[in-house]
């Protein structure tokens, strides 16, 4: 039977005007068998070379992991994946998309968790992340503008795609996906 999925979304700027950005949705435990948060990331990283007809190119090496532009340009670096608790955290450490002044903060990070309920949420969060887009801690509101109609969208789109695609590579069918607005994170919406 199909059924609607349901992928939740935050996106906003913070108080220090660095972006927060979450995406979930929870998977029943027959098609999460086997899910853990490096195996969402490998799937991420997969998924971002294909949804970019291999223009974004993840290289994943000693020192970390970078998104490379034609595999050339890095446009965000990271350091090899840590794990926090439940969440395997990829830290910025630099890019091209990233203020320069700011290189060392930020991580992308990756969870599993089972919940009460038996289902699986897959979690993708960005936190403390300094857009170049955004040029200083006091933004204009050109700069948040072009931000919010460009960076910001891209990423939305592209990690509810990725979930999206991820439940129907496990197995799972919808008849349509549902983005449900949530509010973990005070902040402007981007």
């Amino acid at each position: 039977m199909e059924t609607e999925l349901q992928i939740a979304c935050q996106q906003v700027l913070v108080e220090d005007n660095s972006v927060f950005s979450i995406q979930w949705t929870d998977l029943p435990p027959e098609l999460a068998t086997g899910m853990t948060p490096q195996r969402l990331l490998e799937t991420y990283l997969e998924a971002i070379r294909r949804m970019t007809w291999g223009l974004i190119q993840p290289r994943v090496t000693a020192e970390g992991i970078a998104f490379r532009l034609l595999g050339r340009v890095p446009l965000l670096c990271f350091l090899s994946p840590e794990q926090k608790g439940n969440w395997l955290a990829l830290r910025i450490c630099g890019g091209l998309l990233v203020q320069r002044d700011q290189c060392d903060r930020g991580e992308l990070a990756f969870s599993c968790e089972t919940r009460p309920d038996n289902l699986v949420r897959v979690t993708l969060r960005l936190s403390d992340y300094c857009p170049l887009l955004l040029g200083s801690p006091r933004p204009s509101v050109v700069r948040r503008w072009l931000y919010r109609m460009t960076q910001a969208t891209l990423h939305r789109l592209v990690t509810v795609r990725f979930l999206a695609r991820l439940y129907r590579e496990l197995g799972g069918t919808a008849q349509r996906v549902q983005t449900v607005r949530v509010q973990v994170q005070q902040g402007r919406n981007t």
